[in-house]
């Protein structure tokens, strides 16, 4: 096996190490980082729960002295800072590792090739850039909120055979089936946050919450884009504020139901926009977003331009008439995505769209 192929192999198997924490690590990412010592596996490390301890030292404790004269694989540049916890770049060097690959370099400040430096001068052979494509995708999430100071948006659509969202009038309409639901509700626990407008959280009175076996400790801050604060106190939300976090944003002024909700636990917070949600969002530590209901923020996403994912979920369903029309679907998309998954899920089809940075649009 050749030595990028080998390098290849192990870098692999730390980005699949990293997601198993997406989402629940915030505000770092998910990192993951697998020790090789003869071509053995000695060490193997993931991001903890709320992001500490990172994945680098706890590679390195399983490792022990086996991590002497070996390789670290590393999906993210090792940190350089003095944080909660000292610098990862020098546990791997007092742990005597001969050589470290790493697959992205770290945008944030702090570190911004500061790691790969002390490793270098240390002694230590530094391989960069390795399944890099591959590893941004595990980590756009941190990747998006450190570059564009806002978090990644994915939109997730469940879009009728006839091109329909829901019904007006009629709440929740099943478009999906059972499989495809628990989907989502991964996809809600791989996400910091999950946004809706006010418009679906008076039709359909969601949970937003995540409901699998296991995972309902890993549901996301809730958001409401509410410009007048008309949420009820009596909504499934509100009422579940003290439990999952709910936030309500609301114009400048805003009065409505504000004290009530204010009451129970909501957060209320006055933005003059989107863009600001984003914004004070990523300043909080969210680096992901998961937009699930309305038609009308999703197109508004889509016209700012801050999509960053489409989950499009196709379904043979028909709603008829007095449908609510999406504002995309598979032959019609937004400039500038391009496809990177299809697949059955159940009875449904999804199709997972990327949007590519400007410089390569045709």
């Amino acid at each position: 096996m050749s030595i990028t192929a080998r390098d290849e192999r192990y870098m692999r198997e730390a980005i699949e190490l990293s997601f198993a924490h997406v989402g629940r690590t915030g505000p770092n990412p998910s990192v993951g980082c697998v020790i090789v010592k003869d071509g053995d596996v000695v060490g193997r490390g993931v991001t903890a729960l709320g992001g500490r301890p990172h994945a680098e030292p706890q590679a390195l404790a399983e490792a022990g002295e086996k991590a002497r004269g070996a390789t670290a694989y590393v999906t993210l540049e090792p940190c350089s800072h003095h944080g909660k916890t000292p610098p990862c770049a020098n546990a791997l060097i007092a742990s005597g590792i001969a050589r470290v690959v790493v697959a992205v370099a770290d945008p944030d400040p702090r570190v911004s090739g500061r790691g790969l430096k002390m490793l270098a001068d240390a002694d230590i052979e530094v391989t960069i850039g390795i399944l890099q494509k591959e590893a941004r995708r595990a980590m756009a999430g941190y990747l998006t909120r450190q570059t564009k100071g806002r978090p990644q948006v994915t939109l997730k659509l469940a879009v009728s055979a006839d091109g329909m969202l829901g019904r007006k009038g009629a709440g929740q309409v099943a478009i999906t089936g059972h499989e495809a639901r628990e989907a989502v509700h991964r996809l809600r626990a791989e996400s910091d946050a999950i946004l809706v407008g006010i418009g679906t959280a008076l039709a359909d009175d969601p949970e937003l919450t995540v409901r699998l076996p296991g995972l309902e400790e890993a549901s996301p801050l809730r958001i409401v884009l509410d410009r007048k604060a008309e949420l009820p106190v009596t909504s499934k939300l509100a009422r579940s504020a003290r439990g999952v976090a709910v936030l309500l944003a609301v114009a400048p002024g805003a009065s409505g139901n504000r004290a009530g909700l204010v009451e129970m636990g909501v957060e209320v917070a006055e933005l003059a926009d989107i863009d600001e949600l984003l914004s004070s969002l990523a300043q909080r530590g969210i680096s992901s977003v998961m937009a699930e209901g309305g038609a009308r923020v999703a197109s508004d996403l889509l016209a700012r331009g801050l999509v960053d994912r489409i989950h499009l979920y196709s379904s043979s369903v028909v709603i008829g008439s007095d449908g609510v029309p999406s504002p995309i679907n598979a032959d019609r998309l937004p400039a500038g995505f391009v496809r990177i998954d299809e697949r059955q899920i159940g009875a449904d089809r999804l199709q997972i769209f990327e949007r590519l940075p400007a410089s390569a649009w045709v």
